[in-house]
């Protein structure tokens, strides 16, 4: 087939241990999901129906990247999230299957501009420009963990310069996998290649360039990256 230019290559990451590596199609991400994070950001935490927003899959940065400081915004903010692989297609997904779905999972870090973020909410308009920019997603490496969970203990952390500023368990999500899974799937149909970032816990906050920023699950690879300069 011929196209009038050259077509992107396939955006993928590294599954731990395994040379073949997992081909990327969209990524999802959920918000407001840790009741503490709601807090910090003005908000009472409920119950309510999980929502979603998107990044564009070729925002994904991999370990050890440098990510330059993004134009548009002076309150850069990390997010320590972790990443769900999706290995299997499907809709209306029940709960209790939602699991047979799972490929494995990532560490991730939901880079935002803050300020740009809180100007388009005050005013009702999209997320979009806040979140889905580019460089917006480090993920590290999968480790393949398919058709199963992670135990409520699993720890989840970030750093800065060595400085821990995030430190939380996912069983503090309000909507757990299999939950932020069946509900996805109730708006899309999720297919293999697809990510899920599952919402991050307290203690967001600014980057500057020069830093480096590192999240760390249990029993994943960590993801580092380091703050450029403004390009």
């Amino acid at each position: 087939m011929e196209y009038a230019f050259d077509a992107m290559a396939t955006q993928s990451l590294p599954i731990e241990g395994e040379s073949a590596r997992f081909p990327l199609r969209r990524i999802f991400c959920v918000g407001r999901n840790y009741a503490d994070h709601i807090r910090e950001m003005g908000f009472s935490p409920e119950r309510e129906a999980p929502f979603f927003f998107t990044k564009p899959i070729d925002a994904i940065v991999q370990d050890g990247s440098t990510v330059p400081y993004p134009s548009l915004t002076e309150n850069l903010h990390h997010e320590a999230e972790l990443v769900i692989a999706i290995g299997k297609e499907g809709s209306n997904i029940p709960v209790e299957d939602a699991l047979e779905y799972v490929f494995g999972y990532a560490a991730g870090n939901d880079l935002t501009r803050r300020d740009l973020q809180f100007a388009l909410r005050d005013r009702g308009r999209p997320w979009d420009w806040s979140k889905g920019f580019d460089n917006s997603a480090p993920c590290g490496p999968i480790q393949r963990r398919e058709k199963s969970d992670l135990p409520a203990e699993t720890q989840i952390q970030l750093t800065v310069n060595g400085e821990l500023r995030q430190d939380s368990t996912i069983g503090h999500l309000i909507w757990s996998i299999p939950e932020i899974i069946a509900a996805l799937s109730s708006a899309v149909r999720i297919k293999p290649g697809d990510l899920v970032y599952s919402g991050t816990p307290a203690g967001v906050g600014p980057l500057v360039p020069g830093d480096v920023c590192t999240v760390t699950i249990t029993g994943l690879k960590p993801v580092m990256t380091t703050i450029g300069p403004r390009e």
